[in-house]
């Protein structure tokens, strides 16, 4: 998306005007303008000078900003300037206000106090002629600073496309004109000796609204200007983490330089205390990182040689060295920044409605004052009343709130996601987020840590420890995932050292310890040494039901213990599944395993419903087939969820994903955790209840006033009411929408479920799903598969066979079967299988 700056915008029909112009270009694919940052992001192939030019031709200005010119590794690209969202209007505003005020207090004194209150002034007041000639200039005077309102809404008026300047400058020229008028004729009544008419007419002046309109919509105005920069705090915030200077190491010597100067492949230091400046890889050192600013979790994480650093991030322990990896607009803090920048710049779907309603208010007002006026002239009202009416109608109606009721919130809410490590790319994202019904998520580094781990170590001989000490005796030596996670589990004890060392491909493992053997392996190896009684062979087969592979390990021909190992649910996905039920949200979770383990793992997540055996290229078409229930989020990680992430309604992928999956969901999560994804829907529902209610008071605010101000409720409004009203009525959108700022996204107190999808729907497709085949079916009969990961690398070889659309393996039922979407000969199969050292018993065809 290309970035524009917009300048001359006052009101949602500005920016309404802007992006019809902007849209009807040829080459624009989409056109989004936002009234809160006056920027725009256009997507398609029209160049920098047709875009500039249509909007000129509306009658506003363009300039693309200057970070689409520059290049990725040129260092922090402007848009990284917390400058660039400095707060222009407010001075102006302010210095508009301290000349105003007074001159319009002192108008005030002699038109209010003196002239209808007895408040004391010099005799020459008395004269009303005098009197309405010293408010005239006291009010021309007003009307000159505030002059903005007059240029901009008769430009506008005149270009047939009015704003909120238009009736600024109608409902303040026609008090100023109308007074003018009547000052006339008391001059000449006064010539003529009439001084009954001059009293009556002296009594209907109205320089003071004239003035007051201007004034106080420009107090109103500069609110409006505080309160918006306000909601850009979290991305000045994230700006001004961006680091000035980085030190360097060239030739052996440490020289300080501009972050810009950084290149990809130099070598930065970083002491204790320092802030990281620019994406890296740590060469040299180990420290202790406080990730905060990026990732909103406060508790340091530890980093050695080869651990990945992020921009802006804090050194807090070590002295390290790195190599520099990502700079200028590539790092990690730069993608957060933009990427909250762009989701400001689109628009939410809420918002067309407004934008609609915008496009022709004012229009709409202008004829709803001229019909008051008439209306009231045939109800033989007098004329001053009638004028008086359509005065504050055209004062008091705002087109504002309805324009900045949603981009408000939107730009808060992404400030606050920003804030607790979630980035919503799009603001239709952070919308759409709230609207889930359905969660389905990728079993393995989603739900789960992604790697095999020890979960229970039951001895049957001796201690936890001594078992653990022999069992990684013997895997110390294999390169199998299952024998790394169990000399991991026995880090920090003394292991002794083991002679002829042998792997049984499929089977286990055997060595020679002190002289006796040392066995290892699945219950079937150990079984046929007959080292397995009944009861170690039901507690096997339950850590198997759990999800869980069995290790069996004996000494000298008698068993010694069981140790197991599984992919363990991360610590908070069970959590996170259980808040996302008091949502009201159903969770499916899809994984490749066979229907035995998924379940077992679903049951330990707390997952409603669970889909076995898909397929890589399966994921999408599961949440095609879950669409028709309700809106439908994929949560993923890898390369092969990227098409399911595109295909669900909100694609989420978590922060220690591959880039694929980030390109292609539409919300990033920084941390690898569930607990983030439903922050992200939490926050996105309470931004989702904030447009709602700014929406409501932005209609409700104009259907109760416009009317009150007509005068159809019996009641006399002064034009300088409904512009108190006017200036008022956007200042409480933005300070409604800055209360998001409160929201704690990962708060489950307030949760309140959605609405519904049926469960029965849902498990119908899971269950279809799970004993879905494909077009043609076959069963290859494998010896020597033992754990999951054993299964991994067979469902790997064989979705490597050209014509195999994807493969499943279930280690305990010693088979694995394929979906074909070409002919595949047999023998392919089979030295696929026994390439990864497995023996093929046969393949089958089934019907």
């Amino acid at each position: 998306m290309k970035q524009y700056n917009v300048t001359g915008m006052s009101c949602a029909a500005c920016s309404a005007r802007v992006e019809k112009a902007v849209s009807a270009v040829p080459g624009v694919a989409s056109c989004s303008v936002s009234l809160l940052t006056n920027s725009m992001g256009v997507e398609g192939t029209a160049s920098d000078e047709e875009i500039v030019r249509a909007v000129e031709k509306a009658g506003y200005g363009a300039s693309p900003k200057d970070a689409a010119n520059k290049p990725a590794q040129s260092g922090t690209p402007s848009w990284a300037d917390a400058e660039a969202l400095r707060d222009r209007e407010t001075p102006k505003l302010k210095r508009r206000l301290l000349f105003s005020v007074p001159i319009l207090l002192v108008l005030m004194y002699f038109s209010m106090g003196h002239g209808m209150w007895g408040w004391p002034a010099p005799k020459v007041f008395d004269n009303h002629v005098f009197l309405g000639l010293f408010e005239l200039l006291l009010a021309a005077a007003v009307m000159v600073i505030n002059g903005r309102f007059f240029t901009s809404g008769f430009r506008s008026l005149f270009r047939g496309a009015p704003n909120m300047d238009t009736l600024v400058a109608l409902g303040s020229g026609a008090s100023f004109a109308y007074s003018l008028a009547e000052l006339f004729i008391m001059i000449i009544a006064m010539g003529e000796g009439r001084h009954d008419t001059v009293m009556k007419y002296g009594m209907n002046l109205y320089f003071e609204s004239a003035a007051m309109i201007p004034t106080l919509i420009t107090v109103g105005k500069m609110l409006e200007a505080m309160s918006k920069g306000r909601t850009t705090d979290a991305l000045k915030g994230l700006m001004r983490l961006a680091p000035k200077t980085a030190v360097l190491l060239r030739d052996g010597a440490e020289t300080e330089v501009p972050v810009e100067e950084v290149r990809t492949g130099d070598i930065f230091v970083v002491r204790p205390g320092e802030q990281i400046p620019v994406d890296g890889v740590i060469v040299k050192g180990m420290t202790a990182v406080n990730e905060s600013a990026l990732t909103g979790e406060s508790i340091p994480a530890d980093k050695e040689e080869g651990d990945t650093v992020s921009a802006a991030t804090l050194n807090q322990q070590g002295y390290i060295e790195c190599r520099a990896t990502r700079v200028g607009e590539d790092t990690t803090l730069a993608q957060i920044i933009k990427t909250v920048s762009d989701a400001a710049a689109t628009k939410a779907p809420l918002a067309r409605i407004a934008d609609k309603v915008s496009g022709i208010f004012v229009p709409a007002v202008i004829a709803l004052a001229v019909l008051t006026v008439v209306g009231w002239l045939i109800a033989k009202r007098p004329f001053p009343f009638a004028v008086a009416r359509g005065i504050s109608v055209l004062v008091i109606s705002c087109p504002c709130a309805l324009g900045l009721a949603t981009p408000v919130a939107i730009m808060v809410g992404s400030g606050v996601g920003a804030k607790n490590g979630v980035l919503y790319k799009t603001a239709a994202a952070l919308e759409g987020a709230g609207r889930t019904q359905i969660v389905a998520l990728d079993k393995t580094g989603t739900a789960t840590m992604g790697e095999p781990r020890v979960t229970d170590v039951v001895p049957l001989r001796g201690d936890e420890t001594e078992l653990l000490t022999l069992a990684a005796a013997l895997e110390k030596n294999s390169e199998h995932p299952l024998a790394r996670a169990v000399t991991a589990a026995a880090e920090g004890l003394e292991l002794p050292g083991t002679t002829e060392f042998e792997a049984l491909p499929g089977n286990g493992l055997r060595a020679k310890l002190d002289g006796a053997e040392l066995l290892g392996g699945s219950l079937k190896y150990l079984a046929s040494k007959g080292l397995v009684n009944e009861a170690v062979s039901d507690r096997a087969d339950r850590l198997a039901e759990e999800g869980k592979t069995p290790l069996l390990f004996a000494r000298a021909g008698e068993l010694i213990g069981l140790i197991a190992v599984a992919d363990p649910i991360k610590e908070d996905s069970a959590d996170a599944i259980r808040e996302l039920r008091g949502m009201g949200v159903e969770t499916v979770m899809l994984t490749g395993d066979n229907e035995r383990t998924a379940r077992a793992v679903c049951k330990m997540a707390g997952a409603d419903h669970v889909i076995a055996g898909v397929l890589p290229d399966g994921k999408a078409e599961v949440i095609r087939a879950l669409k028709p229930l309700g809106r439908v989020a994929m949560v993923g990680d890898g390369i092969n969820d990227a098409p399911a992430l595109t295909e669900a309604d909100n694609g989420i992928a978590i922060g220690a994903g591959t880039d694929v999956a980030i390109d292609a969901a539409d919300i990033v999560v920084m941390k690898s955790r569930l607990s983030d994804v439903t922050a992200a829907i939490r926050l996105s529902r309470a931004t989702i209840r904030n447009i709602h209610q700014n929406l409501f008071w932005a209609f409700f605010y104009n259907a109760a006033c416009i009317p009150l101000a007509m005068g159809l409720y019996g009641v006399e409004m002064k034009p300088m009411y409904g512009a108190a009203a006017m200036a008022l009525s956007s200042f409480f959108v933005c300070m409604n929408a800055l209360r998001l700022n409160l929201v704690d996204p990962h708060d489950p107190k307030h949760d309140r479920k959605g609405r519904p999808v049926s469960a029965e729907a849902v498990e119908e497709i899971a269950a279809a799903r799970t004993a879905a085949s494909g077009t043609e079916r076959r069963i290859i009969r494998i010896e020597g598969m033992m754990c999951h990961h054993c299964e991994a690398s067979v469902k790997s070889a064989l979705e490597a066979v050209h014509g195999v659309a994807g493969a499943t393996a279930d280690h305990t039922a010693g088979r694995a079967e394929v979906l074909l979407n070409a002919p595949v000969d047999d023998a392919d199969l089979v030295r696929a299988v026994e390439e990864q050292d497995y023996t093929v018993l046969g393949v089958e065809r089934p019907r």
